[in-house]
């Protein structure tokens, strides 16, 4: 009776690598979440800058439109850098902490301008 080398696969182990599966689908499918966060963030900076150029000029607006289209264009950069870094790696290197930092910190700090614009 023939059994399997190795112990048996535990509760979080994956099992046997399926010969069929395509490790292309998922750095392709991060790619597109990319740039649909890419997108979402610039609707949000278009929006602030339609808000205060339609709902009258005021400092605090001005600041927030400028600061959410500052915010947009570091996300942009970082989201920039991964989806090249995707797409020249043959597997998906893993993501910098300080770019995590910063894309998180980016998109979050959009939200609540984007918010504070809108109230």
């Amino acid at each position: 009776m023939n059994t399997p080398a190795g112990p048996p696969p535990g509760p979080g182990d994956p099992g046997p690598r399926d010969p069929d599966r395509d490790p292309g689908l998922q750095p392709e499918r991060t790619r597109l979440a990319w740039r649909r966060t890419t997108l979402s963030g610039t609707v949000v900076a278009v929006l602030a800058v339609k808000t205060v150029l339609h709902g009258g000029a005021s400092a605090a607006g001005v600041l927030a439109c400028a600061l959410c289209c500052v915010l947009w264009l570091g996300f942009l950069r970082v989201a920039h850098l991964r989806i090249r870094t995707l797409a020249a790696a043959p597997g998906p290197p893993a993501f910098a902490p300080r770019h995590a930092a910063a894309a998180v910190l980016c998109t979050v700090a959009m939200a609540v301008c984007g918010a504070a614009l809108v109230l």
